[in-house]
């Protein structure tokens, strides 16, 4: 199903330094414009980011409603798979397929990536800052357009973290069980979903070859790992996940 209409902004709760936030403090001047990069270097690592990634949608709607009510489009995420396929992320609205690239494990590639896609909001794991070097202007073309870059880590909590995003309905965690035990759909179910009156994606005859293919290196293991890092994050039966901010400067050195 689509996320505008399986969330709402109201689902989230914020808090910097224990203070309330707002998806607002985290996205500052968020824009009509802007799309958010989610990079991804091991598999499942994207449900980390969970909390993250809905947010940027709901941020995307808000800012421009008519994107709820006349044009029903999907959010402007993508997500960046580095060094290999680590599974569909699909279920979160990166669709279509376009949203889900794979690129080599090379910082310069990942970068092109990012610069191609013109990303301005960042979502990476937590890593090492390096002394890399980018290929010429790359860098400033990103910096240009780069506003916010957030690390995550793929259990949900980071070191030292600047801010937490806890969610308040379970209804957030619907597509984080669907990407760790994804459904087979038969080709019957495709037909009927295709011909809802309001499209979904799940419906495309690509979608679910589409997830398979992406899913080819994720192992039952991985998937059981992936169920119980979850599970670790409920207090009171609610996840909360928490992020690190970092300056985009140093975000391009952690590539």
């Amino acid at each position: 199903m689509h996320v505008i209409d399986a969330l709402s902004s109201d689902f989230y709760e914020v808090e910097f330094s224990g203070q309330p936030a707002t998806m607002w403090d985290v996205f500052q001047d968020w824009n009509a414009h802007d799309r958010l990069g989610l990079l991804i270097y091991e598999p499942l690592a994207g449900i980390g980011a969970t909390h993250l990634i809905q947010m940027a949608c709901m941020c995307f709607y808000d800012v421009k409603p008519i994107r709820r009510t006349e044009r029903k489009i999907y959010p402007e995420i993508f997500a960046i798979q580095v060094g290999d396929w680590w599974g569909g992320h699909g279920n979160f609205d990166f669709w279509p397929p376009r949203r889900e690239v794979r690129v080599a494990n090379d910082h310069r590639d990942v970068l092109g990536a990012i610069n191609d896609r013109g990303i301005t909001r960042l979502a990476m794991p937590e890593r090492p800052q390096r002394d890399i070097a980018h290929r010429r202007k790359e860098e400033d073309c990103a910096l240009d357009r780069l506003v916010t870059a957030i690390m995550y880590s793929s259990t949900g909590r980071v070191s030292n973290p600047d801010f937490t995003i806890r969610s308040n309905n379970r209804r957030s965690e619907r597509d984080v069980q669907r990407v760790i035990n994804p459904a087979q759909m038969s080709e019957q179910s495709i037909v009927q979903l295709g011909k809802l009156a309001v499209p979904v994606k799940e419906g495309d005859p690509d979608f679910m070859p589409r997830q398979n293919e992406l899913n080819a290196n994720v192992s039952d293991r991985t998937r059981t790992e992936a169920e119980t890092r979850r599970t670790a994050l409920k207090e009171n039966g609610l996840i909360t996940e928490s992020y690190r901010l970092v300056s985009p400067e140093v975000a391009l050195k952690c590539l």
